[in-house]
């Protein structure tokens, strides 16, 4: 294990972008054979991935051959679908000569699944409730890559890359200042009225539906979709809890359509959502069907795709997760790992026909890469925008900082990332952000 590496990951506060946010030194102190660069962006109408593939696409290599040196890897794959020609094309002749190459992936949801693509680029399969770790991998998105180069140079992670897309004037991808209201960066896609639109952040099968327009841009957000608040996705994303469960009870038909095209039952995993679905009017803490829910990867495919009922089991997993975590219960994986199903190569879902069904074809439209800055009136940065504990403040009040100087830090023997000013200014307040009001609060382009 490279050490410096690592160490320089830590304090510039490199987290899983576009992810869950895990820290991303922890996962690079790992020792693996195989280190992946997940450019799939297998999430429909996203564009980040696949533009920085271009842009910065010796930078990416440079933070992967870093991240093989770290973990001891021998083999590094960049990852990314055939149809992203001129990032291969980019790639292709940027990596001659190193001990990297890159794979062609098929069009097909959800190909940028950590596992699935474990499975497609390794042929190994993860373990049911497992990591990528335990099959000898580290899989990191693009960004991340991007950000790991940076920090060896010296720079933290200190704004992201956003494609703002969907009903929205000018689709666009932007780098954002961490902590820039959602607001405003829906302004510069030309959002300037949201009373009859609704906004998901992140892609439209994995994310959610805001409730509040004001919240700040993390290290995780890659997308904002604007979509008008009758759309069916809207409307599937903000059903209640209680409504269905009980629609759930009255309607399955117990087609088991949503195990059959459950990717990580393709994979051998114990899940069968049917089973869970039908468990619902007898569930029980314990019941090892009900446990089978912490399986799920909540990628959607069975609720907005293979369900001809348009139920949620997605939800229902999600919400029984939440339960059974809450209460201490684990899923027991088996020692013998089943092999993946002979029937998954035909149940791969065809990106275009997953926007189709989705009803986005409209929108599948270009978002290119914004060349201008943007810098806004203030930032509002999360204490905890990454898995682990919320990071402590060092500033106080009133303190002035630079773009990138330490505001918070992780808190001692815990799992956590350290943050830094997105912008140069004056702190203003800190409670769960941390408030800075920029230099003259002159916001806008610069």
């Amino acid at each position: 294990m490279n050490s410096e590496t690592v160490n320089a990951v830590m304090q510039a506060g490199v987290v899983g972008a576009g992810g869950a946010g895990f820290p991303t030194h922890v996962k690079i102190s790992a020792e693996v054979d195989i280190v992946i660069v997940n450019g799939a962006e297998c999430e429909p109408l996203l564009r980040v991935d696949q533009q920085l593939m271009v842009t910065e696409a010796e930078r990416v290599i440079q933070g992967l051959e870093a991240v093989m040196e770290a973990t001891g890897a021998v083999t590094g794959i960049i990852a990314l679908k055939s149809k992203y020609m001129e990032a291969c094309d980019t790639l292709e002749q940027l990596t001659k000569g190193k001990p990297v190459r890159l794979f062609r992936l098929e069009d097909f949801f959800p190909a940028g699944d950590e596992q699935v693509m474990v499975y497609e680029v390794a042929g190994r399969v993860v373990p049911e409730g497992g990591l990528p770790l335990m099959a000898g991998c580290v899989v990191t998105n693009v960004e991340t890559m991007l950000n790991v180069a940076n920090a060896l140079a010296g720079i933290p992670v200190t704004d992201t890359y956003v494609t703002i897309t969907g009903e929205v004037k000018n689709p666009v991808t932007v780098k954002l200042p961490l902590g820039t209201p959602v607001i405003e960066a829906l302004a510069l896609a030309g959002v300037t009225k949201t009373g009859a639109v609704r906004v998901i952040d992140g892609g439209p099968m994995m994310g959610q539906v805001l409730k509040d327009l004001t919240v700040p841009v993390t290290k995780v957000t890659k997308g904002l979709i604007v979509l008008p608040e009758e759309h069916h996705l809207v409307q599937n994303k903000t059903l209640t809890m209680e409504y269905i469960i009980r629609r759930s009870k009255s309607t399955c038909i117990q087609c088991r359509m949503c195990s059959d095209m459950c990717p990580r039952n393709l994979l051998g995993h114990r899940i069968s959502p049917h089973l869970i679905m039908r468990g619902l009017n007898h569930m029980t803490g314990d019941s090892d069907i009900m446990k089978t829910a912490l399986l799920c990867c909540e990628c959607g495919v069975c609720e907005l795709y293979a369900c001809p009922m348009l139920l949620s089991p997605k939800q229902v997993n999600s919400e029984i997760k939440k339960e059974l975590t809450k209460n201490g219960i684990k899923f027991s994986s088996r020692d013998q790992q089943q092999p993946a199903a002979a029937e998954r190569e035909y149940r791969k879902i065809p990106s275009k026909r997953l926007i189709a069904r989705l009803g986005l074809t409209r929108y599948d439209v270009p978002a290119g890469i914004s060349e201008e800055a943007y810098c806004p009136d203030r930032v509002y940065i999360p204490l905890r925008q990454h898995i682990g504990a919320p990071a402590v403040p060092t500033v106080k009040e009133g303190q002035q900082v630079e773009k990138g100087d330490l505001i918070a830090a992780i808190p001692k023997n815990a799992l956590g990332a350290n943050l830094h000013a997105s912008v140069k200014g004056t702190v203003k307040k800190i409670g769960q952000f941390i408030e800075i009001a920029a230099e003259g609060e002159r916001g806008g382009q610069y």
